[in-house]
């Protein structure tokens, strides 16, 4: 993998480099440490180069047995007690490789600092402790980090492909909390180069007083080459290491803040990537649940809103809507298919339900777009009221208008059905205005947003008179003198509803 590779690289270029400044400090700079020429032998290159492939061979097959595993997997890893140490295991790949790199120096302080001398009789119990504390504390110390923060940098690319649900916490690794993060950077940027320049002064300082050396200047003069030497590198590692330190915060909180301006632009599918287990991980992963309630509760409510309408559903979850019951000023419509019962008989009932859905589609459309409310489908019918839960004063307006476009959308629906070979559907509506009671009714388990009073019976009665006036909208009186535009009518002689001793004045639209 393209990943893979990258990591090695970066452990090979860091390793290395750390490897040839430390030479190059003790071979050149600090020639006190080793007390031969300035100049490699062809055996000491080959002793450098044959150890520093050996450490880098044994750190390679070590890190790849310990990640057999992790690299085989392509996916999510698996949950549960089987996945447990494996997702533990993919958390751990940077502090890891930072350890082993941090052994490989242990091991490179024994090579150099106490085998080679050794080897070419130039062994000293102070030089070795020199140059492995140089090795161990200075350089490892330094690369380590390094490698730690750089392949971190290249495996939070992987993180979101193993744990997709961004549940770092769950496999229970250990944290690098972002606080220890910041004072690892401040000791390594402040503390050691002005611990390795103070050695260096005091090093060359008792060179100058002991007079180890054919003439002070020399002393001086290597004095000063080290200062800037070790300034300009410990800049260089410095600035490096602060570009990786200020990225490592500074990626997921740009993902974290990107996932939150959609959220507040109204997109709730949004999924913040969690790369690291820290507490900005654990930011992200508290994120990402505080969506997916934010998104649960949407669904719940657009859920609510095909049983009880958006606006019933809304004074609800807003808590406007008169639960307890309260008096309002409504238009009643009620819809109903005419010859449903023999449609019903000689019709799949596959075919029943999706044309009843599909009337009720375009009919609930109609009523909606006019600020009215299904309240409730019954068969073949449909009640809706005009007027609340929210009050309207053009109830009765609004109540008409439905009406029309009902009617509207019922012709350009029954042009389709002709076409496909079916029947024409028809149906009545009648409306009645007045002043009812509105509120939650039901049982203790199951209530509903129902209206009760005489309007309501009114209206159902109303339309039913359509069979017998052979009309297609019936409309009272007690509607039409509240309308503010009157629409195209007709009357018709009072008449006689069931279940009402005074006649009721009717009107046909159209």
């Amino acid at each position: 993998m393209a990943l893979d590779y990258r990591i090695v690289w970066t452990m090979l270029g860091g390793n290395l480099g750390g490897a040839l400044l430390t030479v190059a400090y003790f071979r050149f700079l600090h020639p006190a440490v080793l007390k031969h020429s300035s100049l490699f032998s062809v055996v000491e290159l080959g002793y450098f180069v044959a150890a520093f492939a050996a450490l880098i061979l044994a750190g390679r097959t070590v890190a790849a047995r310990w990640s057999r595993r992790l690299r085989s997997e392509r996916g999510p890893l698996p949950s549960g007690a089987k996945g447990e140490s494996l997702r533990r295991r993919a958390l751990l790949v940077p502090a890891y490789l930072s350890t082993l790199t941090f052994t490989g120096w242990v091991a490179a302080a024994v090579i150099w600092g106490v085998v080679w001398p050794l080897l070419t009789d130039s062994f000293t119990i102070a030089g070795a402790v020199r140059q492995s504390i140089g090795l161990i504390f200075v350089s490892g110390t330094i690369v380590s980090v390094y490698i730690f923060l750089a392949t971190e940098r290249i495996w939070r690319e992987r993180i979101p492909q193993l744990f997709p649900d961004g549940d770092l916490a769950a496999a229970k690794a250990p944290r690098l909390q972002v606080r220890t993060r910041m004072v690892i950077l401040f000791m390594l940027m402040s503390v050691l180069p002005m611990v390795v320049l103070s050695v260096a002064t005091l090093a060359r300082a008792n060179a100058l007083m002991q007079a180890e050396v054919e003439a002070p200047e020399v002393v001086i003069r290597n004095l000063v080459v080290i200062q800037v030497v070790l300034a300009v590198t410990g800049l260089f590692v410095a600035m490096r290491l602060a570009n990786y330190v200020a990225g490592s915060v500074s990626q997921p909180l740009r993902m974290l803040v990107s996932s939150m301006q959609q959220v507040k632009a109204g997109n709730l599918r949004v999924y913040c990537p969690v790369v690291s287990n820290d507490e900005l991980g654990e930011a992200g992963e508290g994120f990402n649940q505080m969506v997916e309630g934010l998104r649960e509760r949407e669904e719940i409510r657009e859920t609510f809103g095909r049983y009880v309408s958006p606006q019933v559903r809304d004074e609800i979850l807003t808590g406007r809507a008169e639960l307890d019951g309260g008096l309002r000023d409504v238009s009643i419509l009620f819809a109903d298919l005419r010859g449903f019962t023999t449609w019903v008989e000689a019709t799949d009932p596959s075919v029943v339900v999706s044309d009843l859905n599909a009337y009720f589609s375009e009919m609930d459309a109609a009523i909606r777009e006019n600020a009215g409310l299904v309240l409730q489908f019954i068969g073949d019918e449909i009640e809706a009221v005009f007027g609340a839960p929210q009050a309207d004063d053009r109830h009765a307006d609004h109540a008409v208008a439905a009406a029309l476009a009902m009617q509207q959308r019922l012709d350009a629906l029954n042009a389709t059905r002709r076409a496909a070979g079916k029947p024409d559907l028809r149906h009545g509506i009648g409306i009645h205005s007045g002043q009812v009671v509105a509120g939650n009714i039901g049982s203790a388990t199951r209530m509903s947003y129902s209206l009760v009073g005489d309007v309501v019976n009114v209206a159902s009665r109303i339309q039913s008179l359509n069979k017998e006036l052979d009309t297609r909208v019936l409309v009272s009186a007690a509607t039409i003198h509240q309308l503010g535009v009157n629409p195209p009518m007709r009357a018709f002689p009072s008449v006689r509803i069931k279940g009402r001793v005074a006649e009721v004045e009717v009107f046909a639209l159209g």
